[in-house]
């Protein structure tokens, strides 16, 4: 059994939600705030890959203005309130081919995933925390708002970016009445959607697993720890963040990628 005995309960009493929580890095940061004593809420569009009953699910689509209301009006049903916010919905699903084989469907729904959601629960959570004179707001971009991949992700790449800056803008607004806002920008993280890509890849390359997930690697430029992240890495990142250890932090972007962007700033 895991050693858990450093948390403390430091988030003992707080109520946090996890958007996407239900796998790969956002089951790990719910699990993570889980042990640290929060009460947990994930949402995503489908059921969790396995049922957690400590973990109280909502299923709802967040790229539609309705899930974000379903959500909200469930939270504060239930709970009244909520303490921890974690944007980790996000990601990509357009055709590689650069720009020309982009239509505008494909920015507008990444757009709607990846920045339009965390602002519309932001909107939606934000006036409470207000009220109460605490909270906690991480938003999960990506290295790609400063090293955008643009064969395969621009419109996701283009959207972290305009996050990192939103996440920015807001918390100057709020800090001053007790909200603290920060961005969490990882890099490539092995999740199982990852593992099975590096199937998928090897499969069709002819090649090992191992050779796909290095082939990646080198499409990064490197990454010099020689891996990607583990999800639970990403999530102690954020436990941290949370946590009242935390709370001169606010208004920072927070790079995990293990040395893959190459410059300084």
């Amino acid at each position: 059994m895991k050693d858990t005995s450093h948390f403390n309960n430091e988030l003992s009493g707080k109520i946090a939600l996890v958007t996407g929580g239900t796998r790969g890095t956002g089951k790990a940061i719910a699990e993570r705030l889980l042990r640290a004593g929060a009460t947990v809420i994930v949402t995503a569009r489908n059921e969790p890959e396995e049922n957690k009953e400590e973990l109280y699910f909502i299923a709802a689509d967040l790229s539609r203005p309705e899930g974000t209301q379903k959500v909200l009006n469930e939270v504060f049903r239930n709970y009244g309130r909520l303490d921890i916010l974690i944007n980790n919905l996000g990601g990509s699903e357009t055709p590689g081919g650069g720009f020309a084989v982009l239509t505008d469907a494909d920015w507008e729904s990444t757009i709607h995933t990846n920045l339009l959601a965390p602002v519309r629960l932001d909107r939606g959570f934000l006036p409470r925390m207000l009220e109460q004179g605490s909270g906690v707001i991480i938003h999960i971009a990506s290295i790609q708002a400063r090293l955008p991949l643009y064969d395969s992700t621009l419109p996701y790449a283009a959207a972290k970016a305009g996050l990192v800056n939103y996440s920015k803008s807001l918390s100057n607004e709020v800090a001053p009445k007790g909200v603290r806002v920060l961005t969490v920008s990882p890099g490539w993280i092995m999740t199982g959607s990852s593992i099975r890509m590096m199937e998928r890849i090897a499969e069709s390359s002819g090649t090992t697993v191992e050779e796909a997930k290095q082939s990646v690697m080198d499409g990064l430029g490197g990454i010099p720890m020689g891996r990607p992240a583990q999800p639970a890495e990403v999530a102690e990142l954020v436990g941290f963040l949370v946590s009242p250890g935390a709370g001169y932090l606010t208004g920072t972007e927070y790079v995990i990628d293990g040395g893959t962007i190459p410059t300084v700033g």
